[in-house]
Formats: C-alpha cells, sequence, structure tokens
C-alpha cells in the first residue's frame, strides 16, 4: 500500500457552523483546531490546507472554568519602550470584541508558519448569532454536545 497524499486541488472543503454558548473555551479551541487543520477527515496531510471553513456564533457567551476570567491575563505590546499592556479574559470578554478571545486561543493551537496562518484564515468568529455565511449553507456541529463536560451552564 502507499500512503495517501492530498493535492490541494483535489481538498473538498464544508462550511461547519459552531454555537459557542455555555461552551468552555478549551474544549471548544482544540476541536475548533483540529477542524481548521483537517485532521478530522481520513484524507488528513499535515502539509496541505485540507481543513473545514469555521463559523463561530455566541463567542460572548463562551464559558471558562475557575477564576479564569480574573487571573489569566493577555499581554500585548504596543512597539514603544515600556509599552507592555495586559487584560484580562474577563475584560477581553465583556469588552467591544469578545470573538477575539476564541480566535486567540484557536491560534495558539494551529501550527505557525504560512499554512497555519491560511488555516486560520478559513476561521470567522461573530459575537452575537448573525453572520453572513448563510449562502454556503453551513453544516452545524454540537460541541456541546459531545461530551457533557464541554458546557458548562453557571
Amino acid at each position: 500500500m502507499k500512503t495517501f497524499s492530498a493535492k490541494p486541488a483535489e481538498v473538498v472543503k464544508k462550511w461547519v457552523l459552531i454555537d459557542a454558548e455555555g461552551v468552555v473555551l478549551g474544549r471548544l479551541a482544540s476541536i475548533v483546531a483540529n477542524h481548521l487543520r483537517g485532521k478530522h477527515k481520513t484524507t488528513f496531510t499535515p502539509h496541505v490546507d485540507c481543513g473545514d471553513n469555521i463559523i463561530i456564533i455566541n463567542a460572548e457567551k463562551v464559558r471558562v472554568t475557575g477564576k479564569k476570567l480574573e487571573d489569566k491575563i493577555f499581554y500585548y505590546h504596543t512597539g514603544h519602550p515600556g509599552g507592555i499592556k495586559e487584560r484580562s479574559w474577563g475584560k477581553i470578554l465583556s469588552s467591544k470584541h469578545p470573538e477575539r478571545l476564541i480566535i486567540k486561543a484557536v491560534e495558539r493551537m494551529v501550527p505557525r508558519g504560512p499554512l497555519g496562518r491560511a488555516q486560520m484564515k478559513n476561521l470567522r468568529v461573530y459575537a452575537g448569532t448573525a453572520h453572513p455565511h448563510e449562502g454556503q449553507t453551513p453544516v452545524t456541529l454540537d460541541v456541546a454536545g459531545m461530551n457533557p463536560k464541554n458546557k458548562r451552564i453557571a
């Protein structure tokens, strides 16, 4: 037998819709990263972008466990001397762009480099329920129903 290696022209990309309401952030990010890379497919090839297009809605309603909303901090730098800034997860979720928390979590689970950047372009995250991708007829993926630990009520 020979090892199958997919070519970029042979890849079939689906559109997948995921509702993040009540889903734990890390569990959601790992499932999304695997779907972006295409590791859930039998035709997975590591050096080819064979993942699906992912749409995540209700990013503002994602859950985190423990005291991470207050304790976990994202650091960033402005580029100026002494310009390190910090923002807690709670501030990010309650800010104008809560989808950035999910984007960063997924980005850190996708490989770095040109292929990882190309795969991240297939991720679209929206804070509310509305999204402009109805024309692609996305298939719904129930992340909360996969495992009882994936969803948190309170």
